[in-house]
């Protein structure tokens, strides 16, 4: 790879003083909207051209992308929704850019609604959907061009048509049907004042109802939350078409609840949990009692009962914490379902509606499950199972019978024979104890060169999921990582908070025991880890960089929080108050200034090399986050690697990216942190996992 010529960057002269503490902002001006500022588009393209002459250097490009394309060729389907006699659901196929909605009938399958066909460049995406309760029309929401902004359309089942209702300005949103199905319950903003390109923080989410044929205009106004105008408020129905729940939260791991009386003409929101002290789920309902999962007087979650028939109805425990993490559960076929992790592995676990234990449910393999399709008046359920040897499938569970059967399962170009998965742990500097999957080629012998990934944030866990890109780099004798650091809900929300606020040096410390771990017991060579994180896991990446430079060859930070002063001024930025603190606030503040990864780059350090990746559309974390952080690194004498930035056209913060440009991101991706950790890339056939494409 040739040394780059970076482009010159202007320096500004912004110093602000929080706290006491005079803080520089050089590159502030970055922040603006390349839409709107010549300057943030002309500096977009000079760094995508050194980028891509750089890339361009490399060997092994072809080989990754061919054999990338080669890794995401398979069907995908997901959990099908029963409404009458039809299923919905939705397939992707590998040359597909995005998902299609598919619906089941008399074993006929036919397509509903085809994203590919609305954009020339694949960058409409289905986003949510749900069929109304008689399976005649399908509420969906459009996303264009990876945007977290949904245009809600409604599809007509019988002949496929596209009705003229159109809802707008909707954005972290359900979909539920009225049970008689003359409109649906939605959230979204007002209409921000720039349009969907606008910036500007957003307050003012509500909870709407749209009847089928009307105007936007007509909407409903069902619930919004004046005292809290940063939070969300989500609704969901239950079964039996009776309440209307809606969860208000102002950030992770915490929510009200309260709920409306469908059979009153006159709506009135009733709140049943008050304050954000405790996580609230309602999992299904029997008559006015209601079950729910909740992290109330539970760090690992519990089941309880509400009975609305009381004026002030108090939980009652019908299943108990223990030492599993009960992640989600539902009311189908007279049991409740429930998923646990143990070690970040799913157990499936059955109870009776009072609770009782019921047996558990054995699962095709060791990996995750989840996504529980059915009702209560059921008597089958699907759900998702996936590993990270395993694609997602489908699986049908009949729960009278408590059998389980495969519905849809991938055909693959890869023999999973030849992929080995183990978990080991690793003791963190404080002495915790950090669960790390590793997933590598049976025959690999010796340290190979590593990706380690993880996130730590918001109780997220990173439980085992098939991730097709990571089988391009294990097929070349590369293994893949994971850790399980604090932050995420591994092991409960005592994990999550040990990872939150002023403790989130946990999650890093965690992430950089892991690190020297795969060194020590010889599985990643001394120069040869990578480090690749996404969102949270970008700040991640872009913290462990600073604190530990001399650990990593190569690090790939994806779509960073990069600036931890300034996050909460930009889009919905400001619901992660409730994972990271507050700038604004002199208790957070410090904490948020010592690892914000922009503002620690250490002049003089021996850097890894660097390829940032960003999208030019990104309105979740704004990619002048990651821009300012570039601008700084190539700024600072870092030694000689390179410190790149990858800005993606036309797209948001991941979801939705087209076919190719998927391809093409972790091709350049995965091409960069081969070159800097010495895996060898290419054609021979021993090096491949695919027996069925060989040359």
């Amino acid at each position: 790879m040739p040394s780059p010529t970076y482009p010159v960057t202007e320096a500004i002269d912004v110093v602000e003083e929080h706290f006491g503490r005079r803080v520089s902002d050089p590159y502030r001006w970055l922040e603006s909207d390349m839409r709107d500022d010549p300057r943030v588009a002309d500096w977009i393209a000079a760094q995508n051209a050194v980028t891509e002459a750089c890339l361009a250097a490399l060997p092994g490009r072809a080989v990754f992308a061919e054999r990338l394309a080669a890794a995401l060729d398979f069907e995908q389907l997901g959990a099908p929704i029963g409404r009458g006699d039809r299923l919905f659901f939705t397939r992707r196929s590998g040359a597909d850019d995005q998902p299609s909605l598919i619906v089941r009938e008399g074993g006929r399958d036919r397509t509903l609604f085809d994203p590919n066909r609305w954009s020339d460049d694949g960058s409409v995406a289905l986003g949510e959907w749900a069929p109304s309760d008689d399976g005649r029309f399908v509420a969906l929401g459009v996303q264009d061009s990876g945007t977290d902004w949904r245009t809600i359309r409604v599809v007509d089942v019988c002949d496929g048509a596209v009705l003229a209702d159109e809802v707008r300005w909707a954005r972290f949103t359900l979909i539920a049907w009225a049970a008689d199905g003359s409109g649906f319950f939605y959230s979204r903003y007002p209409e921000p004042a720039g349009g969907a390109a606008d910036p500007a923080g957003l307050s003012g989410h509500a909870v709407w109802f749209h009847r089928l044929g009307a105007d936007q205009s007509a909407d409903r106004l069902v619930h919004a939350d004046a005292e809290h105008p940063f939070a969300l408020n989500l609704a969901d129905r239950t079964d039996d078409g009776r309440f209307l729940v809606i969860t208000t939260t102002p950030g992770p791991g915490v929510n009200a609840l309260a709920v409306v009386d469908l059979t009153d003409p006159d709506w009135i929101v009733r709140p049943v949990v008050t304050g954000f002290d405790a996580e609230w789920s309602v999992i299904g309902s029997e008559g006015a009692r209601l079950l729910l999962v909740t992290s109330d007087a539970a760090e690992r979650r519990r089941i309880v009962t509400l009975d609305l028939d009381d004026p002030q109805p108090s939980p009652r425990q019908i299943v108990a914490e223990d030492a599993a993490v009960l992640t989600s559960a539902a009311l189908i076929g007279g049991r409740i379902l429930a998923t646990c992790l143990v070690d970040a592995q799913t157990e499936l676990r059955r109870f009776a509606p009072d609770g009782t234990p019921d047996g558990v449910v054995q699962l095709p393999g060791i990996g995750s499950a989840g996504g529980f399709q059915g009702r209560a008046a059921d008597t089958h359920a699907f759900f998702l199972f996936s590993s990270f040897d395993t694609p997602i499938t489908v699986c049908r569970y009949d729960v009278a019978a408590d059998r389980l059967e495969i519905w849809a399962e991938p055909e693959l170009r890869v023999d999973r024979e030849r992929i080995a998965v183990e978990q080991r742990f690793v003791t963190s500097k404080d002495g915790a104890r950090v669960p790390v999957f590793i997933v590598r080629r049976r025959d690999a012998t010796g340290p190979t060169p590593t990706l380690l990934t993880g996130y730590g944030g918001f109780g997220i866990s990173m439980i085992p999921v098939y991730n097709p890109a990571h089988m391009a780099w294990i097929e070349q004798g590369g293994a893949v990582a994971t850790a399980n650091i604090r932050g995420g809900g591994e092991y409960g929300r005592a994990w999550h908070r040990a990872g939150q606020f002023e403790n989130r040096q946990n999650a890093f410390d965690d992430f950089i025991a892991a690190a020297e771990f795969l060194k020590a017991e010889g599985i990643a060579p001394q120069d040869g880890l990578a480090i690749h994180g996404e969102s949270n896991g970008g700040l991640l990446v872009g913290a462990v960089v600073n604190q530990r430079p001399d650990l990593f060859a190569a690090a790939l930070p994806g779509v960073g929080v990069m600036d931890m002063l300034r996050y909460h001024r930009f889009t919905g930025g400001m619901l992660w108050a409730g994972d990271f603190g507050s700038p604004e606030e002199e208790r957070h503040f410090a904490s948020l200034l010592s690892y914000s990864p922009y503002h620690n780059i250490r002049p003089g350090a021996d850097y890894p090399a660097i390829l940032a990746t960003t999208a030019d559309g990104d309105d979740r974390v704004v990619p002048g986050h990651t821009f300012k952080y570039v601008a700084a690194l190539q700024a600072s004498d870092l030694g000689p690697k390179p410190r790149l930035v990858r800005v993606e056209s036309r797209a948001g913060h991941g979801a939705g990216l087209p076919h190719d440009r998927t391809i093409a991101l972790y091709a350049d991706m995965w091409t960069f942190a081969a070159r800097w950790t010495g895996l060898a890339v290419g054609w021979p056939r021993q090096a491949r996992i695919s027996s069925q494409d060989a040359r």
